[in-house]
């Protein structure tokens, strides 16, 4: 691995601090993913990504600025990419799943603060994550109220525009929505200094369309009794592509499932016959957070799918890219946003639906309703999903948990008795 301390220099991270960040990883990643029996060759790529994942990718991004391009980091499946991509900007995820960035959050956050939210203001604030630094523009939205709180002092030294996303998915909702995004496109515009033309929206919508494809056929082989990947390695795969080169993601994610599917035809798996399947569902697991995965894989069960922001969420629907018109373009894309069944909503069956589908579609035998503390909205909303699965004969566990280790044990212990109930 390269090194890259001057890179983070440059960049005015903290780097002592950074460097503890580094020296940790390595052991993390190695008790998670290196400690697997039987991957697919494919995940290399990822594993490569994620050896140096503060280094591979911020020194693309800072290329592409010494060449005029502008980087917009986002923090929600809603921020619609294709308008970003179209202006040729460029669209990166930003960190916040550690425990290691909490303590810097918690100096302006209330401590009953969903630690997701923490961490992301603690990575910046503490000068501790490379993509919140090179980032030009921070793209927000209404999706909670902590997050439109912590995007206030986010917005303090760095360009911040917030989306406001509607709270119902009624026609005039879905019609706001689609002005709210040619509202986002004047920004675009204006910050990138390239204008939008119908041309280069659907190219760009063609771009992102094809990265969903990709990440869809991956999940469609873990629908098979063969397993041909572990719940870990398809998380990690998930939470990387927020990050990467859509183009780039989309033919890794195709080579991935070219090798999944043929492990499927040659009866490949990654566990034993009769291992029980898992479906996770809660609030997302933001990189590094591979807590809940690695304990339910390590417990004797499989994590089959993920119906969460990092999962499902992020590429099931395709934009029409049948458009003759920006107006056209914003209406396809605010219809295929509002299909994402974010907890932010009242009702959200639409939800309960998706979950439902998926364990019929991925054969799931038990479903883990897991939410980070102090998420009020997937914490609430746990007891419609809990009735819901229960009247329909679906085993369900409901978890709460943080990003400490703290209660590592208490949820496997809780996870053990789950997964011995269903072997039973």
């Amino acid at each position: 691995m390269a090194d890259r301390h001057e890179m983070w220099k440059s960049l005015g991270m903290n780097i002592e601090q950074h460097d503890v960040l580094c020296s940790v990883l390595p052991g993390a990643v190695g008790d998670v993913f290196m400690s697997q029996k039987n991957r697919p060759k494919g995940m290399e790529f990822w594993d490569m990504v994620v050896a140096d994942v503060h280094g591979i990718r911020p020194a693309e991004l800072i290329e592409e600025q010494k060449k005029g391009r502008k980087v917009f980091g986002t923090f929600c499946v809603y921020v619609p990419d294709e308008v970003i991509i179209a202006c040729n900007g460029i669209v990166t995820g930003l960190c916040g799943g550690s425990q290691f960035w909490v303590p810097d959050g918690e100096a302006v956050l209330p401590k009953n603060t969903c630690p997701l939210i923490k961490a992301s203001v603690g990575a910046r604030l503490g000068k501790t994550c490379p993509f919140f630094r090179i980032a030009d523009m921070y793209v927000g939205e209404t999706t909670c109220d902590g997050k439109k709180k912590a995007y206030e002092i986010l917005g303090e030294d760095v360009p911040m525009y917030v989306m406001d996303v509607p709270q119902m998915k009624r026609p005039e909702d879905i019609e706001r929505w689609a002005h709210e995004i040619a509202l986002f496109a004047k920004k675009v515009e204006e910050f990138t200094g390239v204008k939008l033309t119908v041309e280069n929206l659907k190219k760009a919508i063609h771009i992102i369309n094809e990265k969903r494809k990709a990440m869809q056929r991956v999940y469609d082989t873990r629908k098979n009794k063969t397993l041909p990947i572990s719940g870990r390695d398809s998380l990690l795969m998930t939470q990387i592509s927020f990050f990467d080169d859509p183009e780039r993601c989309a033919t890794m994610c195709n080579k991935l499932a070219d090798e999944l599917e043929e492990r499927v035809k040659n009866n490949v798996s990654v566990v034993d016959a009769g291992t029980k399947r898992i479906l996770v569902t809660g609030t997302p697991l933001a990189i590094p957070n591979w807590k809940l995965h690695n304990i339910i894989e390590t417990t004797g069960a499989a994590v089959v799918c993920e119906e969460m922001c990092t999962g499902t969420r992020y590429f099931e629907n395709l934009v029409d890219e049948n458009i003759n018109s920006l107006e056209e373009g914003f209406k396809a894309l605010a219809n295929r946003y509002m299909k994402t069944n974010c907890a932010c909503f009242t009702p959200n069956t639409g939800r309960i639906d998706d979950i439902k589908r998926m364990v019929k579609e991925y054969n799931v035998d038990g479903v883990i309703d897991c939410n980070l503390k102090f998420c009020c909205l997937y914490d609430t909303e746990k007891f419609s999903v809990g009735r819901a699965l229960k009247e329909a004969n679906i085993p369900v566990l409901q978890l709460e948990t943080d990003y400490t280790d703290t209660d590592a044990e208490q949820l496997r212990t809780r996870i053990g008795a789950f997964v011995e109930m269903l072997n039973k």
